[in-house]
């Protein structure tokens, strides 16, 4: 490979934000090797964040405290730079003395917002979910608009089942960020876990509306799959229910809710209508008969 197009590679990587640790590392020691990253300018010092990062994810210790090294050389009071400290201390010392390290970078600079969300992810490793979850909420009353922080509280509640909790979290994610459909997927998926069957159904339809084209015969792809398939199982069990589904968030059922999931079961068919198809059919096959 040449140097030229390791470099062009890599910072399409940065550009895009792609993480893809192999390729960088591979790419990224030809450039470290070859010495260019000290004529790249600004761009040299991305550089080495990136391949430092790649490094640490594929344990290559050596390389990322090569990089390191120069980072802090050139940077001795970045902040970043001392974030991207603290990453390399995780992967070799204990949490304790991680957190020991991420508790100074705060007091000396609360609006550290980087060292904030690595506390809190070495807090939940440690199985503190309680402090993680409150410095967190603490976190995000300084920093609302943060949509991976609000994800990341989310998750945390669901996994510890709490998904009122998570569903709330997830209703700011959306008001922060209402264009991004994967959002909508995970808070309809929450609400299913949840029980709230009529929420669920709701939520994946709007998925659906967000990302499907307006060619009603066009094949689904993609996140629509997964909003159909979240579609048809809810609308299966509340057409077949006897009684009504209660509903934490009062959210209504449809009247057309016998249309919506035979259309459901003809967009799953759709979607899976290629090799897939004996097996889908097989799958709403059993579907129906269970009613």
């Amino acid at each position: 490979m040449s140097l030229q197009t390791a470099l062009q590679e890599l910072s399409s990587f940065r550009r895009n934000n792609v993480r893809k640790s192999q390729e960088t590392f591979k790419k990224g020691v030809v450039v470290l090797k070859s010495g260019a990253s000290t004529k790249l300018g600004e761009e040299g010092w991305a550089f080495l964040e990136q391949l430092a990062l790649a490094s640490l994810d594929i344990g290559r210790i050596d390389i990322a405290d090569q990089c390191l090294l120069q980072l802090v050389e050139r940077f001795p009071a970045s902040p970043r730079v001392d974030v991207l400290t603290g990453i390399r201390m995780e992967a070799t010392e204990s949490p304790s003395v991680v957190l020991s390290y991420y508790d100074e970078l705060l007091r000396a600079n609360s609006t550290n917002a980087a060292a904030w969300k690595r506390r809190i992810s070495v807090l939940r490793r440690m199985g503190k979910i309680e402090k993680a979850v409150e410095d967190l909420n603490e976190y995000l009353d300084t920093f609302y608009t943060d949509v991976e922080g609000w994800l990341e509280l989310a998750d945390i509640h669901s996994s510890a089942n709490q998904y009122t909790h998570a569903l709330e979290a997830l209703s700011h994610a959306l008001l922060l960020n209402p264009q991004n459909p994967f959002t909508f997927l995970q808070f309809a998926e929450t609400a299913y876990t949840s029980g709230d069957l009529p929420l669920a159904l709701k939520m994946f339809l709007v998925v659906i509306d967000m990302n499907e084209v307006e060619d009603e015969d066009a094949i689904p792809l993609g996140i629509s799959v997964r909003a159909w398939w979240g579609t048809k199982l809810c609308s299966r069990q509340l057409v077949s229910s006897q009684t009504s589904h209660a509903s934490n968030s009062d959210t209504s059922v449809p009247k057309n809710i016998k249309l919506i999931d035979e259309l459901a079961t003809e967009r799953v068919l759709t979607a899976y209508s290629g090799e897939h198809g004996i097996q889908a059919r097989s799958l709403v096959s059993s579907w129906m008969s269970g009613r």
